[in-house]
């Protein structure tokens, strides 16, 4: 697996939220990244109801009160543990988790390698 920091814990509000990018072997795919306490959650920028982007401004996706996700497209609301969908019209539905971890203060995201990029001995 390999690791690559998005930034500093204390970089992120609390409660907060940041958007991302990253490379997989599909493509480049938008995230985002949540803040609540010591503990922060990332999931596809990806709504599960149309696949719409989450944030209602660039990098905002949490309701005014900062303790959900919140869809801008038809205000559907998730947890932030869980990214489980608990009003709006895809309840039920989860949001697509990306590992993330703290280390030493900084938030990483870890990936597998590419099977593309194999070297041969």
């Amino acid at each position: 697996m390999r690791s690559r920091v998005l930034c500093r814990l204390d970089e992120l509000g609390d409660p907060g939220s940041r958007g991302f990018t990253i490379e997989t072997p599909e493509g480049t795919t938008e995230c985002l990244l949540v803040r609540r306490g010591a503990a922060v959650y990332a999931y596809r920028n990806s709504c599960p109801h149309t696949g719409a982007p989450l944030d209602w401004l660039p990098g905002q996706f949490l309701d005014p009160a900062g303790e959900l996700i919140q869809c801008t497209m038809h205000g559907a609301l998730f947890l932030l543990d869980t990214g489980e969908c608990v009003q709006g019209p895809c309840l039920g539905a989860c949001l697509t988790p990306v590992p993330v971890t703290l280390e030493d203060g900084w938030v990483l995201i870890h990936s597998a390698p590419d099977p593309r990029s194999r070297t041969t001995p």
